[in-house]
């Protein structure tokens, strides 16, 4: 199929009255959620899994992925008003976006924040639309060796990009793993991990976990941060930018969208990293850097584009090489996986009409989030005063519902439980969840990549070395596992070299 004809598939498929409903719902969902602080987007996605079970594998994936942009829109909103970052990767946009509105300027902020997000939306549409294709085609050299080590460099950079401590990381990695090698040997059929109890033969379900690790771990935190949010009280005026701010914002856009993106392909890379490494970008450009953090408008403009463009460009490992790049992808894996459509190389020539279907509902979601954030933000400015009462008991309410949905057992509802408690430990001693959950999904893959590589080349891992693309991939990952140790030599050899 020619990229014409395969555009014109999308366009078909994207136009759907169901797909353009499920786009709608989606990025609403996801504009609600980046306004609300508390639950975030792993959370929600992970809340509404189990509702996807029943639709269309295209929708389900459309109405996701709306929910992972649109949080991105809705954040910037909170941030600015609020102080609070709605969601993580907003975090940035509070520093110069909370000062401009206190100087009255809230309007222009969260004009520029959309159009930002708008423009850099697009250019990561257009380079997944570019770029997946030819990605696609490489991965057919890929063998079994060269899966497991890109997966083994994926679950590296979690840990080495991630927030907090490598070592935590590496932690949650190693009990990811663990959790995911109960169940069934793949091979041999033996059980492993499962305490005589029956309902653990099959595994851990992804769903329960997650919910609980994101979804009751966040209300569990949150009831411990009592305090009410104070939003700051102005009128909101001049939504659309003048020529001055577009003259400040047309490069830091430009910048963020290419920093935003090619972050976001990095296995590891997040909104949050793209989203400072803009910052810090616009203010080492900037001509006057002194006024980062006193309400400049490029340290809203950069970050905000570069957030959104890494959600398209976290979209090309994922359905490509069927390879997460953090944890809502991990998340959209395991939802592509329930609806039969494994992503890698082979998605985009039997599901065509998915790839392309979600490639378009992306232009049309980006216009629905124009529509949402811009005239709709004083019913956004409405929602910000839910009280956390009534808001918390009904996300456990649904998590509870989902977690029973799943196998319709009260098991599930226990795991969820028992990982909501996980979670909040986590949070609360400063574990980072990621990590947990990339190799809780990627563990079953690795496990299986790594046996087939075993079993070809009769049982040498000399395999792993013979073959370019895994020899690189490790060294790689053996090079960032490496890097916290610097300091520690450094150290080590100045207090070899000082005189006794």
């Amino acid at each position: 199929m020619d990229f014409f004809a395969a555009l014109q598939l999308g366009v078909v498929t994207a136009f759907q009255a169901a797909n353009l409903f499920y786009c709608f719902i989606g990025v609403l969902i996801g504009t609600l959620i980046g306004v609300l602080p508390g639950i975030g987007t792993s959370g929600t996605v992970a809340i509404l899994l189990p509702v996807t079970f029943n639709v269309p594998s295209v929708s389900a994936i459309i109405m996701l992925a709306g929910i992972y942009y649109g949080a991105m829109y809705g954040g910037s909103t909170t941030s600015i008003l609020v102080n609070i970052p709605g969601e993580a990767a907003s975090v940035v946009t509070c520093i110069d976006g909370y000062q401009m509105a206190r100087q009255g300027k809230a309007g222009r902020a969260l004009g520029i924040a959309a159009f930002g997000s708008f423009i850099a939306g697009y250019f990561g549409i257009v380079m997944l639309a570019v770029l997946a294709p030819s990605l696609a085609r490489l991965a057919f050299d890929f063998g079994p060796p060269e899966f497991f080590s890109l997966m083994v460099l994926g679950l590296t950079l979690s840990t080495y990009l991630g927030s907090g401590s490598m070592l935590k990381a590496l932690m949650m990695v190693s009990l990811g793993l663990i959790f995911g090698f109960i169940g069934q040997d793949p091979i041999s059929g033996t059980p492993r991990i499962t305490y005589g109890i029956a309902d653990l033969l099959s595994g851990l379900d992804m769903v329960p976990v997650v919910m609980g690790l994101f979804g009751i771990s966040e209300v569990l935190i949150n009831l411990e941060r009592a305090g009410e949010r104070q939003i700051y009280e102005t009128k909101i005026k001049g939504l659309l930018p003048n020529l001055e701010d577009w003259k400040k914002s047309a490069l830091p856009i430009t910048r963020g969208s290419l920093i935003g993106f090619f972050v976001g392909v990095i296995p590891g890379g997040t909104g949050v990293i793209s989203s400072f490494v803009s910052y810090a970008v616009e203010k080492k450009f900037s001509r006057h850097p002194e006024k980062f953090g006193t309400g400049a408008i490029e340290g809203v403009a950069g970050p905000e584009s570069a957030n959104n463009a890494a959600t398209m460009g976290a979209m090309v490992p994922l359905l490509t090489l069927g390879i997460p790049s953090n944890v809502v992808m991990a998340l959209f894996l395991a939802a592509l996986m329930i609806h039969n459509t494994p992503p890698g190389p082979m998605l985009i020539v039997k599901h065509p009409e998915l790839f392309w279907g979600v490639i378009i509902s992306m232009f049309v979601g980006n216009i629905f989030l124009l529509v949402l954030n811009l005239p709709l933000i004083g019913i956004w400015v409405k929602v910000l005063k839910v009280p956390y009462g009534v808001l918390f008991p009904l996300i456990i309410l649904f998590c509870l519902v989902g977690a029973f949905s799943v196998s319709s057992t009260t098991f599930g509802m226990l795991i969820m439980i028992l990982f909501g408690v996980l979670g909040y430990l986590m949070k609360k001693y400063e574990y980072d969840g990621g990590p947990l959950i990339l190799a809780f999904i990627l563990g079953p893959m690795l496990e299986t990549a790594l046996r087939q590589s075993l079993i070809i080349s009769k049982g040498t891992f000399e395999i792993f070395i013979h073959r370019p693309i895994s020899l690189a991939s490790l060294l790689v990952a053996l090079v960032f596992l490496m890097f916290p140790l610097i300091p520690f030599l450094k150290k080590r050899n100045t207090v070899k070299g000082e005189p006794a």
